[in-house]
């Protein structure tokens, strides 16, 4: 007797329950649905859903502001579009009037649609305590002009430093540490408060932050990420003497930004390697991704480390790989880097240097679901995490210790200053400079 062939038990549900179900699986199992037969097929094709992947994998803003470009293309294939990127567009921004002075190590943020330069270091080794500001629009294809002018403001109480560490939470930012031109490393907390007055004009009005009895040890070019608009956390640095830190540090913001509190976290080993010049990007949620620096031997890395603030005694993970099999497919050690998180599940890398202080150009993409895929401990996922961008138009050329942010679409960022190449002249010790010039790059989508 022959036996029956039933149907799957999903054949029995309805249109509706289907894509409910199809909502909470990875864009990959959707497909992968799609390919069993024509009814699924159509099911899984429905532009709504690929709407609310979109939405659900890349945050509200980013598909709001893609919503505006992509003049009725469906919404998978805007996914696969971003799942296979490979070009970034740049242009180097003309400026009207006075500008910044070239620097290196200061900070860059993008606020209420305004670009907040402070800080950073010059020639000489002095520090500068200017502020300096530039209204640029709130995402893609809503900026103020193709011309920029810059504003200086008061800086306040606020001492000069470069090295320091910016972040926004919410719109405010958060200002700890950094180096004077004295050598002396600083361990204050300054918060920034946005106060728009009229239509393009701004100020900002510092002061310092109380935080209690315990603070992290004075340092400067650490790496530091806002967490959840909740949440600060720093790691590793230069230290008193020049030493590398390997310390974790998180300030508590949830009294709202009247008062905080600092607590030391993340000490159980594994540990990354203490270091300096590295960066930590906030990937959502609770959890931020570690990248390269230079280490207590003066060597520079590329490693990758996890932190998750949600468990009680939060820990670091390496994201291990076999460097022979992801050779020319990574990026090779560097310090002085920026790695700014963008649309679409990905952390944009460039710039930096290596060992021998020789400046890069290149822009690396980290994909955060192969990594976190990897993470769980997915094999044929690492060659995926990481993938080398072609930069079309007027790229910004090597340098390091530079400044970016990134718009609140996350698709556009903005580049400023930092350490390039220069030719040696017969009178001086290196090719050393600083850059001025501030960058856009934007992600290219064939839309």
């Amino acid at each position: 007797m022959e036996a029956t062939a039933w149907p799957p038990p999903i054949a029995h549900l309805g249109y509706d329950q289907v894509l409910s179900i199809l909502h909470l699986l990875p864009a990959e199992s959707v497909l992968s649905f799609a390919v069993t037969c024509r009814a699924f097929h159509a099911w899984a094709s429905s532009d709504a859903l690929w709407e609310a992947l979109c939405r659900r994998d890349w945050g509200a803003r980013a598909a709001a502001a893609l919503a505006e470009r992509r003049r009725g293309v469906p919404w998978r294939r805007i996914y696969a579009e971003v799942a296979l990127l490979g070009a970034l567009s740049a242009r180097r921004i003309p400026v009207k009037g006075a500008s910044p002075r070239p620097r290196a190590s200061h900070s860059l943020n993008l606020v209420a649609g305004w670009l907040v330069l402070f800080g950073g270091g010059c020639e000489g080794g002095r520090h500068l305590a200017d502020t300096w500001v530039t209204y640029v629009g709130n995402g893609v294809g809503n900026r103020s002009s193709n011309v920029f002018s810059w504003q200086q403001l008061d800086s306040g109480t606020l001492s000069g430093r470069f090295g320091h560490s910016c972040s926004l939470v919410g719109d405010a930012l958060v200002l700890f540490g950094g180096i004077n031109d004295q050598g002396q490393r600083l361990n204050d907390t300054w918060i920034g408060q946005i106060i728009c007055e009229e239509s393009h004009r701004m100020r900002i009005s510092w002061r310092l932050l109380e935080v209690g009895p315990f603070a992290p040890s004075p340092r400067g070019a650490h790496a530091a990420c806002c967490v959840d608009d909740k949440f600060i956390v720093i790691h590793g640095g230069i230290g008193l003497y020049g030493g590398r830190l390997g310390d974790t540090w998180l300030l508590d913001l949830s009294n709202g930004l009247q008062s905080g509190s600092w607590r030391q976290v993340g000490d159980t080993e594994p540990l990354p390697l203490s270091r300096s010049g590295h960066t930590l990007t906030w990937i959502g949620g609770t959890r931020m991704v570690l990248f390269g620096g230079r280490g207590s031997e003066f060597d520079v890395l590329n490693d990758v480390w996890l932190l998750d603030i949600s468990e009680r005694y939060p820990k670091w993970k390496e994201i291990k790989y076999d460097l022979s099999s992801v050779l020319g497919e990574m990026p090779f050690p560097r310090v002085g880097h920026s790695a700014t998180l963008v649309f679409g599940g990905k952390i944009l890398v460039y710039g930096g240097e290596d060992s021998q202080r020789r400046r890069k150009d290149d822009f690396w993409i980290l994909d955060l679901p192969a990594l976190l895929q990897v993470e769980s401990g997915s094999k044929k996922m690492k060659k995926r995490m990481w993938k080398k961008l072609r930069i079309d138009g007027q790229c910004p050329n090597y340098r390091s210790f530079h400044g970016a942010c990134v718009d609140t679409s996350g698709c556009c960022v903005y580049i400023f200053g930092g350490m390039v190449d220069s030719p040696v002249h017969p009178s001086e010790a290196s090719g050393l400079r600083f850059d001025g010039q501030l960058y856009q790059v934007e992600i290219v989508l064939h839309l």
